[in-house]
């Protein structure tokens, strides 16, 4: 798992700044394109994750995707929405879905904020870190799906075997 560095605290004017300074502190790539939104890519075991947070005013809420570099063709996307219901069945915090227009497998989470200053820090790292997570675990039952061809019972019990070491 990514373990997250937050160099400082200090005081954020807008929620997403806490997101800004820990993607700085841990030297990511990110984009703030504007005071609503912010880009940034983590690398992962398997690929370089594409996280996006976009802040809601009238909600009061921060909007959070993760996506994998994996494209879903559309002749396997009935095959990926069976798996989406397996992995979702195992899912304590946020879910998978298909972004339809790109076909990119993400992970989604909102973090509602009403009546608070805005996210703390460990919510942020908490975020960040539990997409990384579930990202990491059920990123092989995609590949099964998606690429070997199998169904999504049999992709999901071999992404949940566990391992011990490395080969």
């Amino acid at each position: 798992m990514t373990n997250i560095t937050l160099a400082t605290k200090k005081k954020n004017d807008h929620p997403l700044d806490v997101v800004e300074q820990i993607a700085n502190d841990n030297n990511w790539v990110s984009d703030r394109r504007n005071d609503q939104e912010i880009a940034i890519e983590v690398p992962g075991h398997w690929c370089d994750y594409s996280m996006y947070f976009a802040w809601n005013d009238n909600a009061d809420a921060v909007h959070f995707t993760c996506a994998f570099d994996i494209r879903v063709p559309h002749e396997r996307r009935v095959y990926v929405h069976e798996l989406l219901t397996l992995i979702n069945e195992k899912m304590w915090l946020g879910h998978f879905s298909i972004w339809n227009e790109e076909g990119l497998p993400m992970y989604r989470y909102t973090l509602p904020l009403r009546g608070t200053d805005g996210p703390q820090f460990g919510q942020v790292e908490d975020m960040v870190e539990t997409a990384i997570s579930e990202c990491e675990r059920f990123y092989p039952a995609f590949q099964y799906t998606i690429w070997g061809g199998k169904n999504a019972t049999d992709s999901i019990a071999a992404a949940m075997i566990n391992t011990v070491g490395e080969a």
